[in-house]
């Protein structure tokens, strides 16, 4: 059977250069095999870490989602509630030089560039919790599951474990009509924290791509995101309310994931490294069917 092409509209782009931490909108992002790239800055650069180097996110700190980001000139501007702005220098100053140590990001240890001690504070007040803030090393290796990505080169940094996260608007939409119809307010699309999201399709269609066009760019959709308790956290207030999976688990269950709740769909680059993704632009969806 022939596969079929939707076409869609690129309507959202997003990139969180502090893992957990809020995110940037952007009009325009480069694609990169490790995932967005803006300003020479890459998605999930920086993470946060405890003493014994474990990664930290809203699962455990949920006021995380109130450290926000900003990137003006040549360094990144961080402001939350009741502290004073951090400017961290996007380039080190010397790469050779710069103090490094072992991270560990779920069952991966790898090296990382360590921040100093006024940041570590910074942070360590914005989350109520000692932490320490880290960036990727250029000389760490992470690659994505090669039981979903096969030999399809799929770098990441602080990234749980794939390069993109894309939902099609449609599938926010049909939740939502399931929300407000158990008498629940409906959800921004910043709970699901994805990088790309594409309208014109119909709702869960992205689970069935074989692969989506942007112009001369391509991404594989590679796995189903496997759903944690994150998208119940308000991130313009860091508050916990109610968790959407209830909802979810009706009608999202994928065996794929071992019945696993799944929404929105991991990707990884297939084509076009470098190319420039723009709000609005025309986006081709093929389906194997």
């Amino acid at each position: 059977m022939k596969a079929r092409q939707n076409m869609a509209t690129l309507t959202a782009l997003h990139f969180y250069p502090i893992k957990s931490c809020a995110g940037i909108a952007l009009r325009e992002a480069t694609l990169t095999p490790a995932g967005l790239m803006s300003e020479h800055l890459y998605d999930r650069e920086w993470m946060l870490i405890d003493a014994q180097g474990q990664f930290l996110t809203q699962r455990e700190y949920p006021h995380m989602a109130l450290i926000t980001p900003r990137i003006r000139s040549d360094v990144l501007e961080l402001s939350a509630p009741g502290m004073l702005t951090l400017e961290l220098p996007l380039d080190l100053a010397d790469p050779d030089q710069a103090p490094t140590r072992e991270v560990v990001i779920w069952e991966e240890r790898v090296k990382a560039y360590d921040c100093d001690e006024v940041t570590a504070t910074w942070f360590s007040k914005a989350i109520g919790a000692p932490c320490r803030l880290v960036r990727a090393h250029p000389h760490a290796s992470r690659h994505s599951n090669p039981r979903w990505v096969g030999s399809l080169p799929a770098p990441t940094l602080f990234a749980d474990g794939y390069p993109l996260l894309l939902i099609s608007q449609g599938s926010l939409d049909d939740l939502n009509t399931r929300l407000i119809a158990a008498g629940r307010p409906a959800l921004p699309m910043n709970r699901f924290r994805p990088n790309i999201v594409i309208d014109g399709i119909p709702a869960f269609e992205e689970d069935f791509a074989e692969h989506i066009d942007f112009g001369n760019a391509r991404i594989k959709p590679v796995k189903p995101c496997p759903r944690c308790p994150i998208p119940s956290i308000d991130q313009l207030s860091g508050l916990v309310g109610p968790d959407p999976l209830d909802i979810l688990q009706h009608y999202r269950s994928n065996a794929l994931l071992d019945g696993g709740i799944s929404f929105g769909m991991n990707s990884a680059l297939l084509d076009g490294e470098g190319a420039a993704l723009r709000l609005g632009q025309a986006v081709q969806v093929k389906l194997a069917l």
